[in-house]
């Protein structure tokens, strides 16, 4: 009889709020959905078709980082964030995830762990069972608006943490890393010999300006060896077009041994096709225009959603400086998933806080990227269960 590995024995059973929502499509009900995540199918402006049909586009000259004009092209890119990198350092892959998986190869043995934040997007948990790598929360304080504190990761490592995993900003929590925590994170990995993964897919998307903000590690002189990455999916809202980068940083003699390793890693599997690499520069001279109007259409929303609460409202809008999400929280009486279950009554489909390992039953996480017209007719059934549920 054939077996399967135990790191692909994932739960596959619904959940009540999955069963319901399926079973909602499958009557054809109207739903208005506050889930929508998808940057290509909300209206948002793309690019054109024709970048991809370069007449290179069939030829083959594969290089284990990517392209150097793709990794030209990305290196503009952060220099425009103001992150001034050599295209040498960088490592182009088909995703953020596929980058995950690499780094998992390069800094752990199976049953090594990396330390994620909590709350956070659930996808760590797959990426790293699947390398055979444990992932080990550290909370980020509700107190402390969830922000990073160093002591709570210094608390979650033991002698097996590889890696340290910092999203900026954090997704759905909307919080970016400050420069003072950054400081004690450098101090706390070059102490216990752990590098620092930091998502930032999501770090174009300020919605406002902050005094110590961080808006990427790349570029910059830190005591630790750091991977940045990001990539087309959130960048230009292209996740279709598979492309994501890694930019590697830390003291050169280990920044260089990662660079060669993972140069190894990724002339195994060569991921990233031609056509996108080459189209890149267009493809990335094509992000402002989708970063602007994506920027207008969530400060609008969420202006809308702080309007619609009213003074007496038992539930809040958490505070957030950037993202695509927004968080609320609810009162702990009703609890999340009947609270998800009641606004699908009513058509209107959101995520509860636990898919993001939020502290306690008392968050629901909403998008932020649904049409205006959309997000606005969810608003009033929303009000209304919420304020019902207090």
């Amino acid at each position: 009889m054939s077996r399967f590995s135990a790191r692909t024995g994932f739960s596959r059973t619904w959940n009540p709020l999955a069963q319901a929502l399926a079973e909602r499509r499958a009557r054809g009900l109207p739903l208005l959905d506050l889930t929508e995540t998808n940057p290509t199918r909300v209206g948002l402006p793309t690019p054109e078709p024709a970048l991809l049909a370069s007449p290179e586009a069939l030829g083959y000259a594969p290089e284990p980082q990517g392209l150097l004009s793709a990794r030209e092209a990305v290196a503009a890119h952060l220099a425009r964030r103001g992150a001034r990198v050599s295209p040498e350092h960088l490592v182009l892959s088909a995703s953020t995830s596929e980058s995950y998986s690499w780094l998992f190869k390069l800094l752990c043995e199976p049953g090594d762990n990396v330390l994620i934040p909590a709350p956070s997007y659930p996808l760590f948990e797959y990426l790293t069972r699947l390398e055979g790598v444990e992932a080990r929360p550290y909370r980020l304080p509700r107190g402390h608006g969830f922000c990073l504190d160093v002591e709570e990761v210094a608390a979650a490592r033991d002698e097996r943490t590889r890696a340290v995993l910092v999203v900026n900003p954090g997704n759905p929590t909307g919080h970016y890393l400050h420069e003072g925590e950054l400081e004690a994170l450098g101090r706390l990995c070059a102490q216990e010999g752990l590098a620092l993964i930091s998502d930032e897919v999501f770090s174009d998307f300020a919605w406002d300006e902050e005094a110590g903000r961080v808006p990427t590690v790349a570029g910059r002189e830190l005591p630790m060896l750091t991977f940045s990455l990001s990539g087309l999916s959130k960048v230009a809202g292209l996740p279709g077009l598979k492309l994501g980068w890694t930019h590697v940083g830390g003291p050169d003699t280990l920044r260089e041994e990662a660079l060669a390793r993972l140069e190894l890693v990724a002339d195994t599997y060569l991921p990233v096709n031609t056509p996108v690499q080459l189209a890149l520069p267009g493809l990335l001279a094509h992000a402002p225009r989708f970063q602007e109007a994506l920027l207008a259409r969530v400060k609008e929303n969420r202006r809308r959603l702080l309007q619609a609460r009213s003074r007496e409202a038992l539930w809040d809008v958490l505070p957030a400086h950037g993202g695509w999400s927004t968080v609320l929280r609810i009162p702990l009486a009703l609890g999340e998933e009947p609270t998800c279950l009641a606004l699908l009554d009513e058509g209107v489909a959101v995520q509860p806080g636990y898919f993001y390992d939020f502290p306690s039953a008392a968050f629901l996480v909403l998008s932020l990227l649904p049409p205006p017209d959309v997000f606005a007719a969810a608003l009033a059934p929303l009000a209304r269960v919420l304020d019902r549920s207090g």
